[in-house]
């Protein structure tokens, strides 16, 4: 009868330790309120209740064209090639924030860009000299 008992009273022990452990947990759900999970509708807080943020890019300068490359809202890059000058391009986005950023060079001897979101300018930027470059960038828009 020890000898049974002997090996049989871990395989008991564990048993009791995991239907301790089964309990306790079920009550400490309980208790905490996990049960029943929470499920949140689709239709609230999408991105389509927010206003749109809108960012204006504007190149402007004494040339006639300039080189214009630009990061969209979604942060791909594009280029544009040569374009006139003044150029604006306006982008909207729903995102919670994005980071504009526009590069022109352009064949003038004065060359300037500026960066607006929601009607507040964020960056401007001027540079001068033979082919003049520029850059405006705002980390978070």
């Amino acid at each position: 009868m020890t000898r049974v008992l002997g090996r049989l009273w871990i395989p008991v022990l564990v048993v009791v330790v995991a239907a301790a452990g089964v309990a306790a947990v079920k009550n400490a759900r309980e208790i905490f309120g996990s049960n029943p999970v929470v499920v949140t509708p689709i239709t609230s807080d999408g991105a389509e209740d927010f206003n749109p943020k809108v960012v204006t890019y504007e190149v402007f300068g004494s040339g006639g064209t300039a080189e214009v490359n630009y990061v969209d809202l979604d942060g791909t890059p594009q280029r544009t090639g040569s374009v006139s000058l003044p150029w604006t391009l306006t982008l909207r986005t729903t995102n919670p924030s994005a980071s504009p950023n526009i590069v022109a060079q352009g064949d003038g001897s004065e060359i300037g860009c500026r960066i607006t979101v929601d009607d507040v300018v964020k960056e401007e930027r001027t540079a001068t000299g033979m082919n003049a470059a520029t850059f405006c960038l705002v980390k978070s828009a």
